[in-house]
């Protein structure tokens, strides 16, 4: 008889709203067997209800086939592993019922653990094998009792690059930084200037925003620009995580040249022409610096690089309000002047889903927890 076994349990939708599955498999703690799965659409829904319905299904499974047995659960959403450990409160009124029903079938003594999305890599492979058992005409019902995870997962889920994650977005949690003292005295602060650091007020915006990421899902990396203030808000998001923080030069702001640490009032009443033309132009570059045409350029391969180092995850990427908006309208389709009607907030999360056919979805834009 099995004396301990683990919960594997994940959810999804692919639209947040949208069509929404859960994956859950009881595996033996000691062995690594699997000892019975399932994945199942559950028609439309947020992530969180898929996540929890993932959890529900794992004690189904736990309860048929292996009562008694001292239990592990394993999940990639902070969200539920804290609300059911009893350290978050459940707010929501979605999530209750769910909650509710979770706690009925949990035996005395469960161990809740969270686990980066790249441990539970198991349970999401059930989980879009049954949206795309779906989209194919199928039940949208993947199970089995005994076998290995692999015995109902896609054949693609231990591949690597985009061909791996078919049906599976890679996601950009775009994270501006928060506030230092350039941004409260509203100068131009490009990658060439002071490189200020973040102010008390910018600490406690991050810690905010990493609490909001963990609440959300949490994510699989943490990558940020390498000045000091994307750094620092991309530490609080790494500590809230359990994540190392990894630096990427391409998501590092514009270099404004010449005009860094001068106010918009002040660059016109010095350099009114080179202004005027600036903004015209997304060519046309401050002097000694970057034009927004060159730093496209540049985001974009780094979106690219990005995708595919991290298929079919979720990445937070601590970046800057040209980087941010660049990526806004290149997903959305927009010409490269509608940066211009953008606004984004210090310590602002904007999330965008880019699938494997190269097409993608702006699921928010400038949410500040």
């Amino acid at each position: 008889m099995t004396s301990r076994v683990i919960i594997e349990a994940d959810g999804g939708s692919r639209g947040n709203p949208g069509p929404a599955s859960y994956g859950a498999l009881v595996r033996d703690a000691d062995t690594g067997e699997v000892v019975a799965q399932r994945g199942e659409t559950i028609g439309v829904a947020t992530n969180n209800v898929a996540e929890y319905s993932g959890l529900i299904a794992g004690l189904e499974l736990y309860r048929e086939h292996t009562p008694g047995a001292r239990l592990e659960v394993r999940m990639d959403s902070k969200l539920v592993i804290e609300q059911m450990a009893g350290r978050w409160k459940i707010k929501h009124p979605d999530m209750l019922p769910l909650a509710a029903t979770a706690k009925q079938l949990a035996p005395a003594g469960v161990t809740w653990t969270w686990v980066p999305r790249d441990r539970n890599k198991a349970a999401d492979a059930l989980a879009n094998a049954a949206l795309d058992d779906q989209r194919d005409g199928g039940s949208g019902l993947v199970s089995q009792a005994g076998g290995t995870a692999a015995a109902s997962a896609p054949k693609s889920s231990t591949a690597t690059g985009w061909a791996a994650t078919l049906g599976s977005p890679t996601t950009l949690v775009l994270l501006r930084h928060g506030v230092t003292a350039a941004t409260e005295r509203k100068v131009f602060s490009g990658s060439g200037g002071d490189d200020p650091v973040l102010t008390e007020a910018g600490r406690q915006q991050a810690d905010r925003a990493a609490a909001w990421v963990a609440a959300n899902g949490g994510a699989d990396a943490v990558i940020a620009s390498p000045l000091r203030r994307t750094q620092e808000t991309a530490a609080a998001v790494g500590r809230e995580l359990g994540l190392d923080v990894a630096t990427h030069a391409g998501l590092a702001e514009t270099s404004f040249g010449d005009w860094d640490g001068y106010t918009f009032a002040e660059i016109q009443e010095r350099w009114p022409e080179e202004m005027s033309a600036w903004l015209a132009s997304t060519d046309v570059a401050p002097p000694g610096g970057e034009s927004f045409g060159v730093v496209d350029r540049r985001v974009r391969a780094t979106r690219d690089e990005l995708l595919e180092t991290y298929p079919g995850q979720t990445v937070v990427a601590v970046s800057h309000v040209t980087p941010i908006k660049l990526l806004v309208r290149d997903a959305i389709g927009a010409p490269l002047s509608a940066i211009y009607k953008m606004e984004l907030s210090p310590a602002s999360i904007t999330t965008i889903a880019w699938w494997p056919d190269g097409n993608a979805s702006l699921r928010s834009f400038n949410i500040v927890p």
